[in-house]
């Protein structure tokens, strides 16, 4: 049976630790990029045929690397992007709880009609993760390189764990998590 090994990127710059960045092209720290580099040898490792990323560079620096070591062509693919939070994007955690409330709760207790910040719903981000799982090739290992969201959902899915669990699906940064498919 086929494996593919959900990866989530590196440590993004500092700046960024307390604002949304979800669909934000945003840069990896040093740090970040120094345990990119150190997870593609150990990610390189792993018997793959494939080497996907999300379209977001946070994540094709990790997977650039590993299909690199490997010798395998990059694919990016756009449905492992993370959330659309729309005009909450760049801005602190912290002013668009002041503005919202506890509204931004919506995202998990409202997953089909919760737009954050008129982004797209929860439901529609694991959706996009769904169509990507089940179009894989079940007979092929492969790593994917993307974000928290994406990974909780297909986590979510997979466990049968209802919406208001997958914050605890979100591994930590560089961590991976394999799945049977």
């Amino acid at each position: 049976m086929a494996v593919a090994h959900l990866v989530r990127h590196t440590a993004v710059a500092a700046r960024w630790l307390s604002r949304c960045y979800g669909r934000s092209d945003v840069a990896l720290s040093g740090e970040g990029i120094a345990a990119a580099r150190r997870r593609a040898q150990e990610l390189a490792a792993l018997d793959v045929e494939a080497v996907v990323t999300s379209p977001l560079r946070r994540a094709r620096v990790l997977a650039g690397r590993i299909a690199l070591l490997k010798s395998l062509p990059l694919v990016i693919e756009p449905r492992l992007a993370e959330c659309d939070f729309g005009s909450w994007e760049g801005r602190a955690w912290d002013d668009i709880w002041r503005e919202t409330g506890n509204a931004m709760d919506g995202m998990i207790h409202a997953p089909d009609t919760y737009r954050p910040g008129g982004g797209e719903t929860t439901r529609e981000m694991a959706r996009r993760a769904y169509d990507w799982l089940d179009g894989l090739d079940r007979k092929a290992n492969v790593i994917a390189v993307c974000h928290g969201g994406p990974i909780a959902a297909i986590r979510g899915r997979l466990d049968g764990a209802p919406v208001t669990e997958w914050l605890a699906l979100i591994p930590a940064y560089g961590m991976a998590t394999t799945i049977e498919l």
